[in-house]
Parts: C-alpha cells; sequence; structure tokens
C-alpha cells in the first residue's frame, strides 16, 4: 500500500481561481473530475497519463470502455462511516479487471487499511492526525482472512493456509529485527 503525500504527488488537480477548469488542456500526471473527464476524454492524447477522481455515488461500471486510458482512480470516502468506495474498488478490480492505481481519498483512518487493501486499494491518502506508522502496522494484524477477496479470491478452505502463515510470521520476524533495539 502506498501513503500519498498530496504535497509531493504527481497526480495534481487541474484548476483555476474559481475551482476545476471545465475543459483542461491534456497535462501528463493531470487529476480531473468526472465531469473534466468527460469533457476532454475524446480529444485526450492516447497513451497520455491521466487520472480521475470519482464520487462514490457513481457505478463504476459506467467507465469500463475508459478504464485502459486510466493510470489512477481516486475514490471518495466523503465519510469514514461511508463504505460505498470499496464497493467501487472491488467491482473494478474483481469485475473490470483494472489493474491501475486505485487510491482512497477524503475521511481515511488508520483502523481502514486492512480492509482497503482486501478490496483493491493500492494508495491512499491518509486523513491528517493519522499516523502512517500506525497505518503500516494495521496492514499486517491478520495473517490472512477466510472470506476470498481480491488479493486472494479463494476462501481459506481452498487455499495452503500453512503457506500463508508461514509467510506472514517471516514478515512479521524481519519487522522485528528491524525495530530491534528501539524499546517498541
Amino acid at each position: 500500500m502506498n501513503f500519498i503525500n498530496t504535497r509531493t504527488d504527481t497526480w495534481q488537480p487541474v484548476g483555476g481561481e474559481d475551482g476545476p477548469v471545465p475543459t483542461p488542456t491534456p497535462r501528463a500526471h493531470s487529476l480531473l473530475t468526472l465531469e473534466q473527464w468527460h469533457a476532454v476524454r475524446e480529444h485526450w492524447p492516447a497513451g497520455m497519463a491521466v487520472a480521475v477522481a470519482l464520487p462514490n455515488t457513481l457505478d463504476v461500471a459506467e467507465l469500463a470502455t475508459d478504464l485502459p486510458r486510466l493510470g489512477l482512480l481516486v475514490l471518495a470516502f466523503p465519510k469514514w462511516v461511508d463504505g460505498r468506495a470499496y464497493s467501487q474498488a472491488r467491482t473494478l478490480r474483481a469485475r473490470l479487471a483494472y489493474r491501475g492505481d486505485i487510491r482512497a481519498s477524503g475521511e481515511v483512518l488508520v483502523d481502514m487499511l486492512p480492509l482497503l487493501q482486501r478490496t483493491g486499494f493500492s494508495s491512499l491518502v491518509l486523513q491528517q492526525g493519522q499516523s502512517q506508522a500506525a497505518a503500516e502496522r494495521a496492514l499486517g494484524f491478520f495473517a490472512s482472512h477466510y472470506q476470498g477477496d481480491v488479493q486472494a479470491p479463494q476462501p481459506a478452505f481452498a487455499r495452503d493456509t500453512q503457506a500463508e502463515l508461514a509467510a506472514h510470521l517471516a514478515r512479521e520476524r524481519e519487522r522485528a529485527e528491524q525495530f530491534a533495539g528501539e524499546g517498541i
């Protein structure tokens, strides 16, 4: 999982003094709103990196034909209790076979990270005040899950859970060695 600092991120929104520019000029690594994308998608140069920020009310299947052109999709969590973006990410990965970056934004809390990872998110912008160190620890809380997910589609009874557990324990040992002698 990649933790994004919006100040240094290569993907930048295209806006003006009064908000988003309605029809932006093509520029690599532009982060567009859905409305901006609809305005320029017919004329956007093929192969030029572009990202789109989606509202969590959108049926992502509507973008199926556009997905090969999009390098990043930013899914919104307007409130931490609103989980529609989880469903969007799962649909993008499992049904639409989207392989680009899926980023969580908005009220993204440390507690959400295991489920973000299981549903297909690959990057995130933590809400202000959340610790990246705590978020990284949260990703290692569970060795595996009984239900299938986008990373391991088969349920536990159909997987080699012993190998998963061994790999998890090896990662934990490696982390423990990394922090040895630091008093934590």
